[in-house]
């Protein structure tokens, strides 16, 4: 087996509030779509539309926006959020991102593809959504994380962005999670990169990664802390 190298580094990002999950869900199964419906359907404080676990773009930009300048030779760059819920990291590469990106967030509560559909429509009065770059595009799509197939063919992204998606769907089981991978992999290039935003400790998440993760090289960076809490970024990239 091709050995992989773990890479441990501190990562400055950019300062922004996090916004905590209302309520308690730590005796749900996070893989209960009706779970995200309810939670999605719920009235939004504020004047923000978007919703964050964890964080948000502003705060991700800092590593998210080097790795799209790497990745230029396509243009634009294929990105994917897989289970991106009503988060900002859609709306912030699409409106914020310099460089040109096609960006697809896709989720399986068709109340949250809705939600964000309406903002691409300028509804709930919010202000047009203005890309970043003129050749960028956005869009949302219902779909299965651990079946991809409907929406995204083999090796058709550049980047695929994870956050907090493996840790939902391996409060159903790990075999549910070791799918989801299986999938991110899948449609992701060979010269891609997939990243996994989470809190779980490098200790648990990295054996699970580097066991199935098809060669690749799995890194870690770490991030924050916000609001006093420290989270992880794990890449999955193509071996040198």
């Amino acid at each position: 087996m091709v050995a992989l190298r773990r890479t441990f580094h501190v990562v400055t990002l950019a300062a922004g509030a996090r916004r905590a999950l209302t309520g308690s869900l730590a005796g749900s199964c996070l893989a209960d779509r009706c779970l995200w419906d309810k939670l999605h359907a719920q009235p939004r404080l504020g004047s923000d539309p978007t919703f964050d676990w964890f964080f948000g773009y502003e705060e991700a930009q800092g590593l998210l926006l080097p790795l799209l300048q790497e990745a230029r030779a396509a243009c634009p760059l294929r990105v994917l959020d897989v289970g991106c819920g009503t988060s900002s990291l859609c709306t912030g590469l699409y409106t914020k991102c310099p460089h040109p990106v096609d960006v697809l967030g896709v989720d399986f509560s068709p109340v949250a593809v809705a939600h964000m559909n309406s903002l691409l429509e300028c509804g709930q009065g919010q202000t047009p959504l203005c890309p970043g770059h003129p050749a960028s595009r956005l869009h949302f799509m219902q779909a299965d994380a651990q079946n991809l197939e409907p929406v995204a063919s083999s090796g058709s992204f550049q980047l695929v962005l994870d956050k907090g998606t493996w840790d939902a769907v391996a409060r159903g089981g790990l075999p549910g999670a070791y799918q989801l991978l299986s999938e991110c992999l899948r449609i992701l290039s060979p010269q891609g990169t997939l990243i996994q935003f989470s809190d779980e400790d490098p200790e648990v998440r990295l054996p699970c990664l580097e066991q199935r993760s098809q060669g690749r090289t799995v890194t870690v960076q770490e991030l924050g802390p916000f609001r006093g809490i420290t989270y992880f970024a794990y890449l999955v990239q193509a071996s040198d």
